[in-house]
């Protein structure tokens, strides 16, 4: 990979956002949030939606990660989303607005798990009512990245994870084992990087499992794989529903 496309793939992961409670040491790319929030935006009729970002409401306020973050990620605190979307002249703005803006908070907070506590909407165009409205629109906000380390299915997970050896390769099979954990995510390098002074470990989530919970796991099993104190962090780099 060139640096042009190194940088590429940084820049389609979007920000880094903190995942669940301070405690629990995991992030999730913005680009994984922003495909999750575009299917529940789905639902919600006579609206397409268009840009999407997350970020701090207040980077002052933010917490002290538990863990050493991963590289540019952002620290512990409330979210916001910040969307536009254009509408049709077919309801009133005041319910499609709501309408999405619930879709929204209950995707980003019940499906996710992110701390999002306001979403601000703007109305950036009218669309003609016939055929219009199908409310994902299109996609807009980072840049999308190439999948990286993406091997598919939970016997492609282990066998990814499994390709290191000593230490890596013992993490790599604990990862692999947690239930919810689908493949390696690999998007800011190898899935399992080991430092001396901590552990950080990326990962795409299976249907019906809830991000936060499994990142917990991962941590866990971590830490009993390598059986010493090392702080882990966990990112999240893609969930499926």
């Amino acid at each position: 990979m060139t640096t042009a496309d190194a940088v590429r793939r940084r820049l389609g992961l979007g920000r880094l956002l903190p995942l669940g409670e301070a405690a629990d040491g995991a992030w999730l790319t913005e680009q994984a949030a922003g495909e999750v929030l575009r299917i529940a935006a789905g639902g919600v009729a006579d609206m397409e939606l268009g840009k999407v970002r997350l970020a701090l409401i207040d980077p002052e306020t933010a917490a002290v990660p538990a863990v050493p973050p991963p590289p540019s990620a952002l620290p512990p605190g409330p979210l916001r989303i910040d969307a536009e979307l254009a509408v049709t002249a077919l309801r009133p703005l005041a319910a499609v607005t709501d309408a999405l803006r619930r879709a929204l908070f209950s995707a980003a907070r019940d499906t996710l798990g992110l701390a999002v506590e306001a979403v601000d909407l703007r109305v950036t165009a009218l669309l003609e009512t016939a055929g219009a409205g199908s409310g994902r629109g299109a996609r807009h906000g980072p840049p999308a990245a190439e999948p990286a380390g993406a091997t598919g299915g939970e016997e492609g997970a282990g066998t990814a994870f499994r390709a290191g050896t000593g230490a890596t390769d013992a993490v790599g099979r604990a990862v692999a084992s947690v239930p919810g954990v689908a493949e390696p995510g690999a998007a800011l390098g190898p899935a399992v990087r080991l430092a001396a002074d901590h552990v950080r470990v990326e990962v795409a989530t299976a249907p019906g499992h809830y991000p936060p919970a499994v990142a917990r796991a991962v941590r866990m099993a971590v830490s009993g794989a390598l059986g010493d104190d090392r702080p882990v962090s966990v990112l999240v780099t893609r969930v499926s529903l």
